[in-house]
């Protein structure tokens, strides 16, 4: 959700703070239009003076945001997901095509909106390399996520994510392999494509060890290889305009709508299926570019400058 706020956050504003607050049970189970709701924040301050934009991302910090505007705060709203409550009460909404939220405040994309941006992967690009540059082509990079509440990643699945991954690299050809755990990944997943890796000198793992090498991998990749457990990891991947295979876990709700609807799309190849589907990859339009000039657009409208 982070990356998320700060995408569009950094995309229309030269200066930028974050603010981290948490709702305290029974507050957090208030409606956002609750006077009392504020009563159970805890951590940072959100007192005048207004900044001229507050972006939030989630029920909790949405609420938070509707509560500051019934106390007098003047920002600008903009809300990225599905807030859970009317979308009327922000100035503008950024959904995903599966949410169910509608109305004329609100934008309906394809992916999340993200901080991965062309200047940033150009300077990772060169910051990488040293260490990228002379490895074999293609470059397939891996970005694994983790287990989520109903839906496990252990050895099982990275055994299946690898038997699939061996599939496609006998058909673009072997080159080489990065992999790039997120902070999700458990310790036995990991261990288990550093083994692979300890036997094989074409592919490198990250063990979450100096700096992380997530924008210089993704810049460096012919090719993408994304879990599909987390939304933003598949919409920064996109951002890289190479070739995305996902590996679809048994996912249910919003993360399967997500997957489906860029499978449909043609934007994305389920990684079990990407050998013999020769469906051409399409271009997704960049949600985080369209977000920041339609919220550009309204400050304009509203005054700000």
């Amino acid at each position: 959700m982070r990356s998320q706020v700060r995408g569009l956050a950094c995309g229309v504003a030269a200066h930028v703070e974050d603010r981290v607050v948490r709702l305290r049970a029974p507050w957090s189970s208030l409606p956002a239009n609750s006077r009392f709701l504020l009563v159970g924040m805890d951590g940072d301050r959100l007192d005048p003076p207004w900044p001229d934009l507050i972006v939030t991302c989630g029920r909790k910090a949405g609420a938070v945001a509707v509560a500051l505007k019934k106390r007098g705060c003047t920002a600008m709203l903009a809300h990225i997901q599905d807030p859970l409550v009317n979308p009327a009460r922000f100035d503008l909404v950024f959904a995903m095509v599966h949410d169910k939220v509608s109305g004329p405040n609100v934008t309906k994309q394809l992916t999340a909106v993200h901080e991965v941006s062309r200047a940033r992967l150009d300077a990772a690009k060169e910051e990488w390399g040293a260490r990228f540059g002379g490895l074999a082509k293609p470059i397939i990079t891996v970005l694994l996520g983790g287990a989520t509440q109903r839906t496990p990643f252990g050895v099982a699945e990275a055994q299946t994510l690898d038997a699939q991954l061996h599939a496609l690299r006998h058909s673009v050809g072997q080159g080489s392999v990065l992999i790039v755990p997120s902070r999700r990944t458990s310790d036995d997943v990991l261990d288990y494509f550093s083994a692979k890796a300890a036997s094989d000198s074409s592919i490198w793992v990250w063990r979450r060890d100096g700096d992380n090498p997530y924008l210089g991998a993704l810049a460096w990749a012919d090719r993408l290889v994304v879990t599909g457990d987390s939304i933003s990891m598949v919409s920064e991947a996109l951002a890289a305009n190479v070739p995305v295979d996902v590996f679809i876990p048994p996912l249910r709700g919003r993360h399967a709508n997500f997957l489906v609807s860029l499978v449909e799309a043609g934007a994305i190849h389920r990684l079990d299926q990407a050998v013999s589907n020769t469906r051409p990859f399409a271009p997704v339009p960049d949600a985080t570019a369209i977000a920041c000039a339609i919220t550009r657009q309204k400050l304009l409208e509203r005054g700000f400058r």
